[in-house]
């Protein structure tokens, strides 16, 4: 699919969108924010590079290539940012790989000394013997010609995983202090969200060297090695994270069941609110359960944005930053996979949405899976069709 539109993207209050801001209850919500011209801008939409499959994300490396992660279980490198890069397959020993539903090879985060050590670590679910295991974060090193990656040890085992690959969300991201976040999803289990002994449903912090819990995270005390990691909890499928320049807070954007897509400000040992084991007194997954359940309890943290009555199967999630962006500078961008659209989030300082800008120039590329801001200043972009999926670069006009 290749855009044809081009224009001022389009900035609607957030009624119109069918969205919300605030807390996923609809006794909750405030008006919708108002509409103004003020970010108003036109984009331009290269491809980079094609012929990719379910690329999950971007890894920027020094050297100016990217590392894309592709979800059957193929690491590829693309020789550039400039449309035309060429795409070469980088050897790595991903045979145990559970492709399957939404599982397979998902997140990726070049560490930031990676000029000295050459490391990059992954989110992927893990078979032994054909069986499914768990969803893991493993660390490679790439060969300094970037052919081939040779693993290392697991950074971190024992994510939950469904057999069918269900809510395997994986999406992993460097925090303000140099720390690994991991959002996670809830393998489709009903008790997973609420219980602080499993890595499934939460935002994980962790030593990116070493895999364990930090000590000021907000369960360190804990006895339980799994609770230590724990950030936040209460998530269903979380699918995209974000830290906000400037102040450090921590963006995630999560799908709901058949209503309320949600990005969630995260708070230090906060609850989102997701139990589809109903306090458990439900052995199967109630997806009639509200997305934030203010009513079991009362202190969870609303949403700063949902999409309301509709899901958009929102995705990836980055910062806009750089003053190229005129009045879209800070703003967060979130893709959708349903929804197969960019939103452009205007924030206040407490991370409060204000107004949602949908650019026009990103509608006719189908679905999009990942989004992260390049050192260039620039959107990146990969789709996630299914065959010969883009990676794409998005920037303001001149």
């Amino acid at each position: 699919m290749r855009a044809r539109k081009a224009g001022i993207a389009t900035l609607l209050p957030l009624a119109a969108l069918g969205v919300s801001c605030g807390s996923a209850q609809p006794q909750d919500l405030p008006g919708p924010a108002p509409a103004t011209s003020s970010v108003a801008t036109a984009l331009k939409v290269e491809e980079v590079a094609g012929g990719l499959e379910h690329g999950w994300d971007a890894g920027f490396l020094p050297s100016g290539e990217v590392l894309v992660p592709q979800r059957p279980g193929r690491i590829a490198l693309v020789s550039g940012t400039t449309p035309g890069s060429a795409v070469t397959e980088v050897q790595a020993d991903l045979a145990d790989v559970y492709a399957r539903g939404e599982g397979g090879l998902m997140g990726l985060v070049v560490h930031p000394d990676f000029a000295e050590t050459r490391r990059f670590t992954t989110c992927q679910t893990h078979q032994e013997n054909g069986q499914p295991v768990d969803v893991r974060l493993v660390t490679w090193t790439l060969s300094q010609d970037g052919s081939s990656a040779e693993r290392g040890a697991d950074l971190l085992t024992g994510l939950p995983l469904n057999s069918s690959g269900r809510h395997s969300g994986c999406r992993p991201a460097i925090g303000p202090q140099g720390e690994l976040l991991v959002g996670t999803g809830d393998s489709a289990a009903a008790p997973v969200p609420q219980d602080r002994s499993s890595l499934g449903g939460k935002v994980l912090r962790i030593d990116l060297e070493t895999g364990a819990a930090l000590p000021d995270n907000p369960f360190a005390d804990s006895q339980d090695p799994a609770e230590q990691r724990v950030y936040s909890y209460g998530h269903r499928n979380i699918q995209g994270m974000a830290v906000r320049p400037g102040n450090g807070q921590i963006f995630a954007a999560e799908h709901g069941p058949s209503v309320d897509d949600e990005v969630n400000v995260i708070r230090p040992g906060g609850n989102y609110g997701w139990d589809p084991s109903r306090g458990g007194t439900e052995e199967s997954y109630d997806e009639s359960v509200p997305m934030t359940d203010t009513e079991r309890f009362p202190d969870a943290v609303r949403p700063v944005w949902t999409s309301g009555s509709i899901t958009e199967a929102i995705c990836g999630a980055a910062f806009v930053s750089g003053g190229q962006w005129g009045g879209l500078d800070g703003a967060l961008a979130v893709v959708a996979l349903k929804g197969q659209k960019m939103l452009l989030l205007t924030l206040d300082e407490s991370g409060e949405v204000t107004e949602v800008t949908l650019p026009p120039e990103l509608e006719d590329y189908g679905r999009l899976r990942s989004v992260r801001s390049g050192p260039d200043g620039a959107l990146y972009v990969t789709t996630s069709n299914g065959g010969d999926d883009k990676l794409l670069r998005v920037t303001p006009t001149p």
